[in-house]
């Protein structure tokens, strides 16, 4: 029911930003970013409900920033000082009735972000 696109990665050096977007078709009561890096678990990045509520992992408070546009059809997620560390998939997720930290219903198909030394 719920379909997430994912737009935005890319290649790009240690220091620089990028910014992804996550075209949400559908309700969802939450929404954000995991990221998986190879050989590694899958994390949460960052994840924001409806109502503005957010929540980020660690690693990224101070340098991610997770927003969504007026309708709260898109989201995305503003990767600023990036660092080698932060290459990685990342997908787009959303929770139908739950925050996307805790429950998770969709994904999106991934993006890669890759970030050089």
């Amino acid at each position: 029911q719920v379909q997430l696109v994912e737009s935005g990665g890319g290649l790009v050096q240690a220091g620089g930003s990028l910014r992804l977007s996550c075209a949400a078709s559908g309700r969802t009561f939450s929404i954000g970013w995991y990221r998986q890096a190879p050989g590694k678990q899958r994390e949460l990045v960052a994840g924001v409900t409806n109502g503005g509520l957010t929540n980020y992992a660690d690693s990224v408070k101070g340098r991610f920033t997770i927003s969504r546009d007026n309708a709260k059809t898109t989201i995305y997620l503003q990767m600023n000082s990036l660092k080698p560390e932060d290459t990685a998939v990342y997908y787009c997720a959303a929770s139908r009735t739950h925050y996307v930290w805790r429950d998770i219903d969709f994904w999106g198909q991934g993006t890669q972000v890759t970030v050089s030394s």
